[in-house]
C-alpha cells in the first residue's frame, strides 16, 4: 500500500515540484539511448520520465501502485504515447517484455524486506529480454543522509498554482537496521493547514545489492555514484545500479 504522500490528491499535485527534472532524468535517457526500445518504468509517479522516454521515441509503460499518481500521469500524458497501468511491481502479471526497466525517485527503497526485493527483481527479470538491462538507484546508506533530515535543515518553500505556498520538512522518526521511519510535514501556509505522511526507506549497502542482484539473476554492469556516472566510493551520494540480465 502506498504511502500518504502518493494518495492524498494535494500531496500528488506537489510532486513534480518538489521533484523536478534533473540530472537523474538525464542520464535514464541518455540509458535508454536513441535506438527504439521497448522500456518499463516501475513506480512512474505522475509520469515525467515515462512521457520523456516516449517523446523520444520507444515504447513505454507506466507501473504505479497509487491510482492518484497514475491519473496525474495520464492528465500529463497529452499525446497518449504511454500505456498506463496501476499495479505493485512485486505482484506484477503482465505478458509484455521490455529490453529495458528502471526503478528511478528512489522507488528501490521503498521495498522494505529481503522477500519484497526479491520479488520486484524477481519480476523484472521475468519482464526483461535476454540480455535486457536493469537500472535503478538508491541512496548511498555510508554518509548516512537522513541525518540532515532535520526540521530545520531540510525545510523547502514552494509554490504550487491551486494550493499557494507549502513549506516541507522532515523528521526521522526512527532508525532500526537499514530501514529509517521519517515524517514529512506539509504546511500550507493560505490554509494554515498542515499534514504529515509518515513512509519508511530501506538503505541498502554495496554488498547487499549486488547479492540480492545474483540472487535474481542479474549480472551488474556498472555501478555509478552519481548522475555524472563517476565510479561508487564510501563517500557517494548515490548508489546508481546498471544490471543485465543473465540468460
Amino acid at each position: 500500500m502506498p504511502d500518504e504522500n502518493y494518495l492524498d490528491p494535494r500531496l500528488v499535485r506537489l510532486y513534480d515540484a518538489l521533484n523536478p527534472v534533473g540530472a537523474d532524468t538525464d542520464f535514464y535517457l541518455g540509458l535508454a539511448g536513441r535506438h527504439q526500445s521497448r522500456i518499463l518504468d516501475i513506480g512512474c509517479g505522475t509520469g515525467t520520465l515515462a512521457i520523456l522516454l516516449a517523446a523520444s521515441g520507444h515504447q513505454v509503460t507506466g507501473l504505479d501502485p497509487a491510482a492518484a499518481m497514475i491519473d496525474v500521469a495520464r492528465i500529463n500524458d497529452v499525446d497518449r504515447r504511454v500505456e498506463w497501468m496501476e499495479g505493485d511491481a512485486r505482484s506484477l502479471n503482465i505478458d509484455a517484455v521490455f529490453d529495458l526497466v528502471v526503478m528511478t525517485g528512489h522507488v528501490f527503497q521503498v521495498f522494505l524486506t529481503d522477500a519484497d526485493v526479491a520479488a520486484v527483481l524477481g519480476n523484472a527479470r521475468r519482464r526483461l529480454l535476454p540480455e535486457g538491462v536493469l537500472a535503478f538507484e538508491t541512496r548511498n546508506p555510508v554518509p548516512r543522509p537522513w541525518e540532515r533530515w532535520s526540521p530545520d535543515a531540510s525545510v523547502r518553500r514552494i509554490k504550487v498554482n491551486d494550493l499557494g505556498d507549502v513549506i516541507v520538512s522532515y523528521r526521522i522518526v526512527e532508525v532500526t537496521g537499514d530501514i529509517v521511519t521519517f515524517e514529512t510535514t506539509y504546511r500550507f501556509v493560505d490554509e494554515d493547514e498542515a499534514i504529515v505522511a509518515e513512509s519508511s526507506l530501506r538503505f541498502l549497502d554495496d554488498r547487499a545489492l549486488r547479492e540480492h542482484l545474483s540472487a535474481a539473476g542479474f549480472d551488474p554492469v556498472a555501478f555509478y555514484g552519481d548522475w555524472d556516472r563517476s565510479p561508487a566510493s564510501l563517500s557517494s551520494p548515490e548508489i546508481i545500479v546498471v544490471a543485465r540480465r543473465q540468460r
